[in-house]
């Protein structure tokens, strides 16, 4: 088994659950009726791209020290790619100021 006792990518899972909060955190922060770009909003876009990056190189780092091997790599970094699709793909479809939103599912 390619990942058997080693449980070192389960770090990942702290970069799956940072990445989506600057963005939020600049949504709640800044006015989104100005169409230019603001510092607040850039800052939270930078941080969430280092976050992400740093999901992508940590298993590549981790089967260059020779901690996991390089199956459970491509099997990590293809599970990265699967999650951040999808936490994308929830601000996309969620994220916008329309009637549609994961707020109308939430209790009162």
């Amino acid at each position: 088994m390619l990942l058997l006792g080693k449980y070192w990518p389960l770090f990942l899972l702290f970069f799956y659950i940072l990445s989506p909060i600057p963005y939020c955190i600049s949504r709640r922060v800044v006015d989104d009726t100005d169409s230019t770009s603001n510092a607040c909003k850039e800052l939270a876009i930078f941080l969430t791209t280092g976050i992400v990056i740093s999901a992508f190189g940590l298993p590549i780092v981790f089967a260059r020290a020779e901690v996991i091997a390089w199956g459970a790599c491509a099997l990590v970094l293809t599970g990265n790619v699967v999650i951040f699709a999808t936490i994308l793909g929830f601000f996309l479809v969620f994220g916008s100021n329309d009637d549609f939103s994961w707020q109308q599912w939430a209790p009162n």
